[in-house]
């Protein structure tokens, strides 16, 4: 957990970038990712010398190679280690005309990190702010994988502008109370096609080492995990970027997040990969049907992104896996074809496990649109008998812009560390939702359709066109009418007349 003095050292150094004139935060994460890549550089090269010198051997790999540059700088000078060291304006120099350029250029790690710095700019405009963001991560213990887990996201955080296509964060509780409801295993294969900066991988990450602990103790299970467990796929680099440091940071080795555009490509070879899909994919309209892909337009013949990513997500699961992923609530009741036809899909030839109405601001600042939770299992062949229903109406946070917590952190989330009561409750319902949710084999299928979750049968959702909006299926409680018999409501009409009748006498009198 971040201190709140390294909180006012971040807000500070944004507030340098912003005078400074860098007024997008995505190239504010960007120039730190950057900068944190350069440390991570020469950590591993530190570590390198330290094992050559107790083996007594050759060092086995040189990140900052003998020589010199084309400019006739030494590349010892490029150390994170050295450069820290110097007076801004020569920090300033050695950064920007000798250190980024070799960073662009760096072919000896072919780790996915070093794929992704090739596009590296270097956009920091004075020596001064250089010398303050190299000293403020030289400060954070990058020893600590939750300290710097947690500073990458603090700072991720202070995105709260949507990009041109479409992506904007996801809130990290709604992305924890989706890992938890699927409970990923440590031999999973876990995909995400829209990852932005890869906060469900992440998610994923921390749930294991959690959970399963066994994922980093055995070897077969920490190969897995660092090398071929999680999956990434974006078309912007700078997203590609951030996205990569992020695993970085929260501990995870070589993560295969590389450059995709998901729906125009062909899936050759990623087809039934995946036993695990978590996706917030961009909906943010329609897309060149020619450039679509055409594995894409056999499942389902649309323009419209949030369809073609269900379908996306169909193709890319083996038999048996499991995805959880938001969707924008045109998806559930939809009356075009495409609609009806994917979900009639979800529900006759997989297995709809579940929707989760989401409140309406959960995505602001970034977005107002109404959205909710599908959770399903590829199956191939059939498999739904029922589908529940759960109607969040608050997630612990205020639904305005502010997005300001309603209760103290350890209530907040899907797990929170103390039990929520009655009024809580009212403020958070994730907790409750993820109970449920793994009782919905069991009482909740006795839940009557007033209650705040419950179960519908197939044929309901049949009957209905496959519509999935959950006011289609609930029930609304109205207040029992005592029902009168009419000689009783007109004997009181007649003695209510009778009494003003008498009152009026009694006024003209007095006024006599």
């Amino acid at each position: 957990m971040l201190t709140g003095e390294l909180r006012n050292q971040i807000d500070r150094v944004w507030d340098a970038f912003w005078s400074g004139g860098i007024a997008n935060p995505l190239e504010v994460i960007e120039q730190i990712t950057d900068l944190l890549f350069l440390r991570r550089l020469d950590e591993l090269q530190t570590l390198q010398e330290l094992k050559a010198e107790r083996l007594k051997k050759p060092i086995e790999r040189e990140i900052f190679p003998r020589g010199k540059d084309s400019k006739g700088r030494p590349y010892k000078d490029f150390r994170w280690s050295h450069f820290k060291n110097l007076e801004p304006r020569e920090m300033y120099i050695t950064v920007s005309e000798h250190v980024f350029p070799f960073l662009r250029n760096l072919g000896g790690d072919q780790s996915t990190y070093a794929r992704h710095m090739k596009d590296a700019r270097f956009t920091i405009p004075t020596p001064a702010l250089l010398a303050k963001v190299v000293d403020l991560l030289d400060h954070v213990p990058m020893e600590d994988r939750d300290t710097k887990g947690d500073l990458y996201e603090y700072m991720l955080g202070r995105i709260a502008t949507a990009g041109q296509n479409g992506q904007f964060r996801t809130p990290r509780h709604i992305i924890r109370l989706m890992v938890e409801m699927v409970q990923p295993k440590p031999t999973d294969i876990v995909c995400d096609p829209a990852c932005g900066t890869c906060g469900f991988l992440v998610a994923v990450g921390e749930y294991l080492r959690e959970r399963h602990p066994e994922s980093l103790t055995e070897p077969k299970l920490r190969q897995h995990f660092h090398h071929e467990l999680f999956h990434g796929f974006d078309f912007d680099n700078t997203m590609l970027r951030i996205g990569s440091m992020n695993m970085l940071l929260h501990g995870v080795e070589n993560p295969d997040v590389i450059y995709r555009d998901s729906l125009s490509q062909d899936h050759a070879g990623e087809e039934e990969k995946y036993s695990l899909v978590l996706a917030n994919p961009p909906f943010a309209g329609s897309l060149d049907y020619e450039n679509t892909a055409k594995d894409l337009l056999q499942v389902v013949k649309t323009k419209k992104t949030e369809l073609l990513f269900l379908a996306l997500f169909l193709r890319l699961l083996k038999p048996g896996g499991r995805a959880a992923v938001i969707v924008p609530d045109g998806v559930l009741f939809g009356s075009s074809t495409a609609h009806k036809t994917l979900r009639k899909t979800l529900v006759e030839e997989q297995k709809l496990d579940a929707m989760i109405s989401l409140p309406g601001g959960v995505f602001k600042p970034y977005a107002g649109v109404s959205t909710a939770i599908l959770v399903f299992t590829k199956t191939n062949s059939g498999g739904t008998d029922f589908v529940w229903l759960y109607d969040i109406e608050a997630d612990g946070w205020s639904l305005d812009d502010k997005r300001t917590a309603l209760l103290p952190e350890e209530k907040l989330g899907a797990a929170p560390k103390i039990a929520l009561s009655a009024e809580d409750h009212a403020k958070n319902n994730l907790p409750d939702a993820l109970a449920r949710w793994h009782q919905r084999n069991g009482k909740e299928l006795q839940r009557p359709r007033t209650a705040q979750s419950f179960c519908v049968p197939k044929a309901d959702l049949v009957e209905r066109g496959y519509d999935l909006s959950l006011n289609r299926y609930r029930e609304v409680m109205r207040p029992e009418v005592n029902h009168r018999p009419p000689r009783e409501i007109l004997a009181d009409l007649a003695q209510l007349e009778a009494e003003i009748q008498q009152g009026m006498k009694e006024l003209e009198g007095i006024l006599e």
